[in-house]
C-alpha cells in the first residue's frame, strides 16, 4: 500500500490500525458493531416506549404493534449511538470510560460505522412507517437527528448547559409509546416527556462527577467539570425535586388510577432522600469516595425503570 505524503510515524499508526482490524475475528467485529449501538442507552430508551404504550392502550397493547415499535426504535436509538460514537472517537480514544469502544480500539473503521448508522437510521424509519404509523416515524427521526446535531455537534463540547437540552432526545420514546398506539399527541406523553427531561441531569451529572477528569481531559464542559461538587449537588437536588412533583402531575392529568401515584410519591421520596444524601457528603470535600455519585446514577435507573412500569401497571390494576 503507497502513502504518498505521510510520515513514518503516521504510516506505522496507519500499519498499526490495519492490522488490529485484519486480526479481529468475527466475534470481535459483530461485538464492536453491537457496541456502536450502546444497548444500555437502548435499553433504558424502550422502557420509556413500551410501558406508555399499556397506558394508551389502557391495557394490553396488539403485540405486533409492540414488536414492531421495539425494533424501530430500537435500529433509531442505535442510528443515533452510532453517529455519536463516529463524532466523539477522538474524545472517546482519550477516556476511560470509553477508550475500549469500537472506533478507539479501531475494530471498525469510521467510514464502516457511518454507513452502518445510516443503514439503521433508514431501516429504523421504514419500519416504524410501515408498520407502526409515520407520526411514531417522524419523532424518531427528529429525535435522531436532535441527539447528533444538536447534542453531539453543537452543545457537548461548548456549554455546561449540553446535557440539559440535549437531553431532549432522549425523552422522545415517551412520545413514541404514546402516537404508536393512538397515531396522535396528547398531554399525557407530554407530562411523561417532561419526567424524562427533568430526571436526565441528575442522572447524567452524577455520571459525570465520577468520570470528571476524563471529561476535563478532553475539553467537554460538563457541570462537574467546571463546577465544585457542592454546586452539582444543589442542582441535582433542585432538578430532582422538579422530576418527582412532574410525575405526580400525570395524576390529575390522565387521570390514573391508585397504583401509579402511590408508586410515583414513593420512588420519588426515595431518590430525593439519595439526591439530598448526596449533595450533603459534597458539602465539604471533592472526594468522590465520600461523595458516592454512582449511588445517586444507579439510584437514577432504578426510579425510572419502577415508576414506568408503574405507568404500565397502573391500567391493568386499576381499570
Amino acid at each position: 500500500m503507497t502513502y504518498v505524503g505521510q510520515s513514518a510515524s503516521a504510516r506505522t499508526r496507519a500499519d498499526s490500525r490495519n492490522d488490529r482490524v485484519s486480526s479481529a475475528s468475527l466475534r470481535d467485529v459483530v461485538q464492536a458493531y453491537v457496541g456502536l449501538t450502546k444497548p444500555r442507552v437502548i435499553e433504558l430508551l424502550l422502557l420509556t416506549t413500551v410501558p406508555v404504550m399499556f397506558f394508551a392502550a389502557r391495557g394490553v397493547p396488539e403485540l405486533g404493534l409492540v414488536v414492531a415499535t421495539v425494533i424501530g426504535g430500537t435500529l433509531s436509538a442505535g442510528s443515533a449511538s452510532v453517529f455519536n460514537c463516529v463524532y466523539d472517537r477522538d474524545i472517546d480514544e482519550q477516556m476511560r470510560r470509553t477508550r475500549r469502544r469500537a472506533l478507539p480500539r479501531h475494530i471498525v473503521s469510521p467510514r464502516a460505522a457511518t454507513i452502518f448508522g445510516f443503514v439503521l437510521g433508514v431501516l429504523s424509519t421504514l419500519v416504524l412507517g410501515l408498520f407502526v404509523n409515520w407520526l411514531s416515524a417522524g419523532l424518531a427521526v427528529l429525535a435522531n437527528a436532535f441527539y447528533v446535531f444538536v447534542y453531539t455537534m453543537v452543545l457537548k463540547r461548548r456549554t455546561t448547559q449540553n446535557i440539559v437540552w440535549g437531553g431532549l432526545a432522549g425523552c422522545f420514546p415517551a412520545l413514541i409509546g404514546w402516537t404508536a398506539v393512538t397515531n396522535s399527541l396528547a398531554w399525557t406523553p407530554v407530562v411523561l416527556f417532561l419526567v424524562v427531561f427533568f430526571w436526565t441531569p441528575p442522572h447524567t451529572w452524577a455520571l459525570a462527577l465520577r468520570y470528571r477528569e476524563d471529561y476535563a481531559n478532553v475539553d467537554v464542559p460538563m457541570l462537574p467539570v467546571v463546577k465544585p461538587a457542592r454546586e452539582v449537588g444543589r442542582q441535582v437536588v433542585a432538578y430532582s425535586w422538579v422530576m418527582v412533583a412532574t410525575s405526580l402531575v400525570l395524576w390529575p392529568v390522565a387521570g390514573t388510577g391508585w397504583f401509579y401515584p402511590a408508586a410515583a410519591a414513593v420512588l420519588g421520596v426515595v431518590f430525593l432522600v439519595e439526591a439530598h444524601k448526596m449533595w450533603s457528603r459534597a458539602q465539604d470535600t471533592e472526594d468522590l469516595s465520600v461523595i458516592k455519585p454512582m449511588r445517586l446514577f444507579h439510584s437514577s435507573n432504578l426510579y425510572l425503570s419502577l415508576l414506568f412500569v408503574a405507568v404500565a401497571l397502573d391500567p391493568l390494576l386499576t381499570r
